[in-house]
Order: structure tokens, then C-alpha cells, then sequence
């Protein structure tokens, strides 16, 4: 499995607090069956993104895990948050904040509310060359009142990344039924862990893994957590999807100039 949203880099956000912690949540990681983790530290304005100084880190941390035949290939990526200057530099440097900068870039929304503009926002990052991935919408509370508002993100192209934790309840009772609805309609694309630490955000997939597979089918798992992952790793386009449910039903009456129009409300 592919995990593409992981704090594993320690002293940079409020994952890792130390190398130790780094080792230890990278043996619970390959024990788990992850075969490779895009280290996504956040860039926001409390921590500053410096991919130069991650890049050394990852490559310090590959440098230990290969010594200690941990068997993860490591890769770098942000949690990238929606500030000013942060979708400024983004547009005019794609590869600064994207996933190995091949273009896949992951989303983060704040728990509470959402930021106006985003139809525009995601469009232009399009036009900049970048794919956005929105990280873990199930936990915010605005979209869990209200998943409508997905809807025209999807058409555009958005993609969803939905927390493993969320998959098996350790997200809260309103995430885990989000997580569900969001996958019963496969409007998923990416399960990962986030994870921060061992404890209470563990870098564990399998569980989440099962449970999709058990009641979604095997080959949505496999997309999941293999294929789609992986597409984003190498910056490939995505593989072939499962049909979304409930997706394009009030598109079926609009003409062409009204869905473009859609684009820009």
C-alpha cells in the first residue's frame, strides 16, 4: 500500500517529534504492509515549507530506514493549506509543494468552514499544471452538513483523499459516516493515514484497507490504496475508475455554456 499523506519527518509540524518517533511510526508503517510514504509536512502560516531542508530530511530518513531494512520508500509532498501566498506561489512554482513535484498536490481544508473561492481556486490550480487532492473532507464539519458542495468540485476534476482512521471510527462517529457515504458513491480516490505519531494518529492502512474491500470490493480498495496512490507518486495520470454514483444525474438536462457557467459560480 501507498500512503501519500503522512507526518513522518520530525521537528516540522505536529507530527514527529523526534528521529526516534520517525522510526518508530516508519516500522509500525512497513509492519502494517505500506510500501512507500509521501512525507507531508504542513505549510501553512505556522509552519513554514522549506522543500529544500525537507527534501534533506527524507533523504537523511531514507538514509536510516535503508540501514535499518525498513522497507519504505520515502517521497515528499505537503499539507498544503489555502492562504493567499501560499496559492500565489503555488501557481507561479508547481513542483514546489506537489507531490514529488510531478503535480499532485494534497488540499487541506480547516476543520471549521470553508474558504470562499474555491471552485476558482482548484480551477486555476488546474491551469497551473497541478492536481488537487482534498485532503479528508469528511472531518470538516461544513461538508459534513452539507456534501452537495463537493459535487461541482468532482465534476471539475477534484480529487478526495479520505483518512484511514475515518474508514474504521477512530475519526469520530460524523467522519466515519461521511467516510462511508463518500464511498458508497465512489467519490474517493486516495485512503491514507495522516498520520502523527503511534498512538492516537498511527500510520496504519490494512484495517481500512479490509473494511473497503469487505464492503466496496477489492478492486475500489485496490485503487484506493495501490494504483491511484501510486499514479500520484510518479506523477502518472490516474487509472481507469469505478463509476460515481449520484454524480452527474442533475447534469443530464444542462447545455454545454451552462455547465462551463458552473464552473465560475
Amino acid at each position: 500500500m501507498i500512503d501519500i499523506h503522512h507526518h513522518l519527518l520530525w521537528g516540522l509540524d505536529d507530527g514527529a517529534t523526534s528521529v526516534e518517533t520517525s522510526l518508530a511510526m516508519a516500522r509500525m508503517a512497513a509492519a502494517d504492509g505500506i510500501t512507500h510514504v509521501v512525507c507531508s509536512p504542513h505549510a501553512n502560516a505556522e509552519y513554514d515549507y522549506d522543500p529544500e531542508g525537507v527534501a534533506a530530511q527524507i533523504a537523511e530518513l531514507q538514509g536510516l530506514l535503508d540501514k535499518e531494512d525498513i522497507a519504505l520508500k520515502l517521497g515528499r509532498g505537503c499539507d498544503f493549506h489555502l492562504s493567499f501566498d501560499n496559492i500565489e506561489q503555488a501557481q507561479a512554482e508547481p513542483a514546489r509543494y506537489s507531490i514529488n513535484g510531478l503535480g499532485y498536490l494534497l488540499v487541506e481544508l480547516p476543520d471549521y468552514g470553508l474558504p470562499t473561492g474555491l471552485t476558482e481556486v482548484f480551477y486555476q490550480m488546474q491551469i497551473a499544471g497541478m492536481t488537487p487532492i482534498l485532503t479528508h473532507p469528511e472531518r470538516n464539519r461544513t461538508l459534513q452538513n452539507d456534501q452537495s458542495r463537493l459535487l461541482e468540485w468532482l465534476r471539475g476534476g477534484l480529487l478526495i483523499q479520505v483518512t484511514a482512521g475515518s474508514v474504521v471510527g477512530r475519526m469520530g462517529k460524523r467522519a466515519e459516516k461521511m467516510a462511508h457515504e463518500l464511498l458508497a458513491n465512489h467519490w474517493v480516490h486516495f485512503l491514507a493515514t495522516d498520520a502523527h505519531n503511534t498512538g492516537s494518529r498511527p500510520p496504519l492502512m490494512r484495517e481500512a484497507f479490509d473494511i473497503v474491500a469487505k464492503k466496496y470490493g477489492p478492486d475500489y480498495a485496490h485503487l484506493l490504496c495501490n494504483s491511484n496512490p501510486l499514479a500520484a507518486f510518479m506523477g502518472k495520470p490516474m487509472p481507469s475508475q469505478l463509476e460515481p454514483l449520484n454524480l452527474y444525474e442533475e447534469y443530464k438536462d444542462q447545455s454545454w455554456w451552462q455547465r462551463f457557467a458552473d464552473r465560475f459560480k
